[in-house]
């Protein structure tokens, strides 16, 4: 694990993403492109703004989570997401590097 004190959600995403695979989970990311304009955007239709960076499966579990790093918090959106999936029993998690001994033991075990 990459010292979590100038560590990127680029970099912290790579690490819960070989450590998913490690694990032998399904990983689901879809990235954001930048548009001719400069804006990036991630090609989704429906209510996608807000849906959790990563998408995990391994036998009947799921598990989405939500990876955070610095002081960046959930946006109303992102929240929503989590919601809907908590209500519907899927595991929906806000990550970040600080939980990494959480993220171990989670993907070990779920």
């Amino acid at each position: 694990m990459i010292g979590t004190a100038k560590i990127t959600e680029a970099q912290f995403l790579a690490q819960v993403i070989q450590l998913a695979k490690l694990r032998s989970w399904r990983v689901a990311h879809f990235r954001p492109a930048m548009t001719r304009t400069g804006r990036w955007v991630t090609a989704v239709q429906g209510d996608g703004k807000g849906f959790p960076d990563l998408l995990l499966l391994r036998g009947k579990t799921q598990i989405v989570c939500e990876l955070k790093v610095g002081n960046r918090g959930l946006t109303e959106e992102q929240q929503e997401w989590i919601a809907a999936f908590q209500e519907t029993g899927v595991r929906a998690y806000c990550w970040r590097p600080s939980d990494w001994d959480s993220i171990e033991w989670i993907l070990e075990t779920a």
